[in-house]
């Protein structure tokens, strides 16, 4: 289901951490540290952005995807979840955008 899926790849990136370099893709770029994990995730947002330029939504999905993929490696790497983030978002909702910002600023 696709509401678990979020779990499952943070329990598979948490092991990565601990696997070898040779044995995955995430295992090794979790080996190279933060600025490579930082390399990839600049590289796929600007890949969202030239798909959403050019209008292909098909496209749109499987750069986000990656995005938001590489997204969850680097909060990995900083010890944080997914499920922090919808936490994040949940605490947010219903809340205007101005007044979120205003009360980052304050706290």
């Amino acid at each position: 289901m696709n509401s678990d899926i979020l779990q499952r790849l943070t329990e598979t990136l948490e092991a990565r951490k601990q696997a070898s370099p040779e044995s995955s893709y995430v295992a090794k770029l979790f080996s190279k540290g933060e600025d490579a994990i930082l390399k990839k995730v600049g590289e796929e947002t600007t890949e969202v952005i030239l798909a959403s330029k050019a209008g292909d939504k098909t496209h749109l999905v499987y750069e986000t995807a990656d995005l938001w993929f590489h997204c969850m490696v680097l909060l990995a790497h900083h010890g944080v979840s997914a499920n922090d983030v919808l936490n994040e978002l949940a605490r947010r909702e219903g809340l205007s955008g101005i007044a979120e910002k205003e009360s980052r600023k304050k706290g």
